[in-house]
């Protein structure tokens, strides 16, 4: 069962009641562009999940099915909890990776680029986690938790921390001391320097306060959120790739060999001296510390929130229609998609091409539509080819409105 899908609607109703939220509060936790790209990163990445999701659990049930020290049965509720909690011990070590060695953090780095903190953040997920994350749930199927029972309790955690992602809630008093709460969760999506690589846990932050990584909310020390190298861009394909690009470009640069393999395994942030030297990284000061922002106009910000409600609408579909579907045909809906959300964060920006890649992306609906067809991925018909004349003419109608002029490239 795909709990993620039964529930966006929850997601989306939470998000809307923080939104009222602000509004009786009188604050602003939400800037559109920011939420779009957030909303935009975690669409991709479960777009990205129906080509992966089965990545990692072929070496669990390896695992499992070979070498497995114990047999649980799936009728003892004992197993749910036990799985439950050692899977967020498991979750505390892949996180904490995540931060502390680069490789992990170039996958881990996209739910921290947003310089908002709002339940759109929760959202805002990796699309190549799949590559190395599955590495730290290995003790699990070693102890002999069943497939199914990972897989629940994994839905479970990641649910569970969507809720921790607001201003809204204060401190909790003795929650605080045993569980993840929005407080000490702000803390963990803070840059001030007291705050950076704290709070790993997911469900329990009793992780942190047993192996030292805990810290607690200041009132002195109001959190910056972001990160210290700002990703400052709205496109979400960026987002996931730019870490890695990094770490490539140090490594083509480096002049030891040893330096090209290990840096992808060193502390985050350690480059070799020499490429550091030669190719420094500006790394703004806290203090001077703006948010990342491109100025649009009102008609702008509607047509990109159109834009990304069809996006979203589309992944649901897929979501719910990619069963008994092989690769190559989840490959088309994938490739739509990116596409899609890539052109969003372009026209995000104003970039002075946003509106040629607009007339791309439009133009290229027609025979991703027809593949889809053919694949079985949407129901054949004439249905759906008024769907997207409709949808390609109020498009037009409204990107052929007078223009506002492109804001200078960011």
């Amino acid at each position: 069962m795909n709990y993620v899908l039964y529930a966006i609607p929850f997601f989306f109703l939470l998000i809307g009641v923080e939104l009222l939220a602000d509004r009786w509060r009188g604050i602003s936790t939400y800037r559109l562009s920011d939420s779009i790209n957030s909303l935009s990163a975690g669409v991709l990445s479960q777009a990205s999940g129906l080509l992966t999701k089965g990545f990692g659990l072929v070496f669990y049930l390896l695992i499992w099915e070979q070498i497995a020290l114990f047999q649980f049965s799936l009728e003892s509720p004992w197993v749910w909890v036990l799985a439950f909690v050692l899977y967020d011990f498991c979750y505390y070590w892949s996180h904490r990776f995540g931060h502390e060695r680069n490789v992990f953090w170039a996958a881990h780095v996209v739910h921290h680029q947003s310089e908002d903190y709002n339940l759109t953040t929760a959202l805002r997920q990796s699309s190549t986690g799949f590559l190395l994350g599955w590495i730290f749930y290995l003790p699990m199927a070693l102890i002999g938790i069943p497939p199914v029972v990972l897989v629940t309790v994994g839905a479970l955690n990641l649910l569970y921390q969507f809720w921790v992602h607001t201003r809204h809630i204060p401190k909790l008093g003795w929650f605080e001391w045993i569980f993840i709460s929005p407080s000490n969760h702000r803390v963990h999506h803070g840059q001030n320097p007291i705050y950076m690589d704290r709070n790993y846990g997911g469900v329990f932050i009793l992780w942190d306060r047993l192996l030292g990584t805990f810290q607690e909310e200041l009132d002195e020390e109001p959190v910056i959120y972001g990160v210290t190298t700002p990703l400052a861009s709205w496109n979400p394909l960026w987002a996931n790739l730019h870490v890695y690009v990094q770490l490539w470009q140090d490594a083509v640069h480096a002049a030891s060999w040893r330096d090209k393999l290990r840096i992808w395994f060193m502390p985050t942030g350690w480059r070799p001296q020499d490429v550091a030297a030669r190719y420094p990284l500006d790394k703004p000061q806290l203090q001077n510390f703006v948010k990342f922002d491109v100025p649009l106009s009102t008609a702008q910000k509607r047509y990109a929130l159109l834009q990304f409600t069809v996006y979203g609408l589309g992944l649901t579909w897929l979501l719910m229609a990619t069963a008994g579907h092989d690769l190559a045909e989840i490959l088309v809906g994938w490739c739509w998609v990116a596409f899609g959300l890539g052109a969003i964060g372009v026209w995000l920006e104003s970039r002075p091409w946003a509106f040629s890649l607009e007339v791309v992306r439009l133009l290229l609906n027609v025979p991703a539509l027809w593949l889809m067809q053919q694949s079985g991925l949407l129901p054949a018909g004439v249905a759906a080819w008024l769907v997207l004349l409709a949808y390609s003419l109020l498009c037009c109608k409204l990107l052929w409105r007078p223009r506002p002029e492109a804001a200078a490239a960011v």
